[in-house]
C-alpha cells in the first residue's frame, strides 16, 4: 500500500490537482462550502470550541474555516525570554543538530541546507546549527507563528514538487522537504540567524506570509528583502491544507527539551527548547 501511494504521487498531476482543490476550497458557493466544511469537520472531529467562530455556518468558504483563528487564550505562548516555542500545532517529525550541511529527514533520508533554502550564501549561516521539523496534520490549527522573536530580513519562494509530507512519504521520498514548493523566511535574532521554512504539499492550496500575502506559484525562485520585527508567538503565515514548518537556528547553544522527540505532539506556543546565549 505504501509503495502504491508513493508511486501515485510521482504520477499524479500534483500542481493541477492542488489548483483544482484550491478553487473548490476558495468557493463561496453555499452548497460547495457547506459540503466541504461539514465533510472535513466530521472526518477529522474538529473541536470548534477553541475557535474564535464556533459555528460552521459562520465561515464564508472552506479556506476561511480551515485557516480559522483560535480564541485569544487557546494557545498561550511560553513567556520565558530564552524559550523556543513550537511554531504550530502538530507533531515533531525530527529535531536536533544539523550535521554540517545535512538535515535528517527520516530513516536514512536527509537533505541539504543549500537545497532547502535555495541560496548558498544564506544557507551557510545554518551549517552545524539546530533544526526542528513540525508536521501539521489536517485536523490541526493551520496558522504558523514565530518560535522566537526576530526581524524578518528575507523571504525566498522556491518552486518545487508537491508530494505529501506525511510519515510514509518522508521515509520514502529522498530530500522531500527540499524538493517541495516552499517559502523560506529568514530572521535576525538575539542568538543569530533563524529561519522558518513553510513547506507546501500535495493538495495544499496555498502558503501565505504576513510579509508577502498569499504566494502565487510562478515556477521561478523569488527573493525579497524585508525589515519587519515580529515577536515570539506573532503570526507569521498560514497553510491552506496541511503541511510542514521547519525551524532552523545557526550554531547557537540550544537545548531541545527532553520530552520532545520524533513523533511527539506539540501545540503552538508550547516551549520545546531553550537558548543558552540569548542576549
Amino acid at each position: 500500500m505504501d509503495k502504491a501511494f508513493i508511486h501515485f504521487q510521482h504520477l499524479a498531476p500534483q500542481h493541477g490537482l492542488s489548483r483544482l482543490v484550491g478553487t473548490l476550497a476558495a468557493s463561496k458557493n453555499p452548497l460547495v462550502k457547506k459540503a466541504f466544511i461539514k465533510l472535513f469537520h466530521d472526518r477529522y472531529q474538529i473541536d470548534m470550541s477553541l475557535a474564535e467562530i464556533e459555528e460552521l455556518a459562520g465561515f464564508g468558504s472552506f479556506n476561511e474555516f480551515f485557516t480559522r483563528a483560535l480564541k485569544v487564550d487557546a494557545r498561550p505562548v511560553d513567556a520565558s525570554p530564552t524559550s523556543i516555542v513550537s511554531p504550530a500545532d502538530g507533531a515533531i517529525s525530527q529535531l536536533g543538530k544539523i550535521d554540517g550541511d545535512e538535515i535528517f529527514q527520516a530513516k536514512g533520508q536527509s537533505f541539504s541546507l543549500n537545497q532547502l533554502i535555495g541560496d548558498a550564501a544564506l544557507a551557510q549561516h545554518f551549517v552545524g546549527g539546530e533544526f526542528a521539523t513540525v508536521y501539521l496534520s489536517p485536523r490541526d490549527y493551520h496558522r504558523v507563528h514565530m518560535p522566537f522573536a526576530g526581524r524578518l530580513t528575507d523571504t525566498i519562494y522556491v518552486p518545487g514538487k508537491l508530494f505529501s509530507v506525511n510519515t510514509v512519504t518522508a521515509e520514502n521520498v529522498p530530500a522531500l522537504f527540499a524538493r517541495n514548493e516552499r517559502l523560506v523566511c529568514l530572521f535576525d535574532t538575539s542568538v543569530g540567524r533563524m529561519a522558518v521554512v513553510l513547506v507546501g504539499a500535495m493538495i495544499v492550496a496555498g502558503i501565505e506570509c504576513v510579509a508577502t500575502g498569499k504566494i502565487k506559484p510562478s515556477g521561478t525562485l523569488e527573493h525579497r528583502t524585508h525589515d519587519l520585527q515580529l515577536e515570539k508567538g506573532a503570526e507569521l503565515g498560514r497553510f491552506y491544507l496541511g503541511s510542514t514548518a521547519i525551524v532552523l537556528f545557526e550554531n547557537s547553544k540550544i537545548n531541545w527539551l527532553a520530552p520532545f522527540e520524533a513523533g511527539s505532539t506539540v501545540m503552538m506556543g508550547q516551549a520545546m527548547g531553550t537558548v543558552i546565549n540569548a542576549q
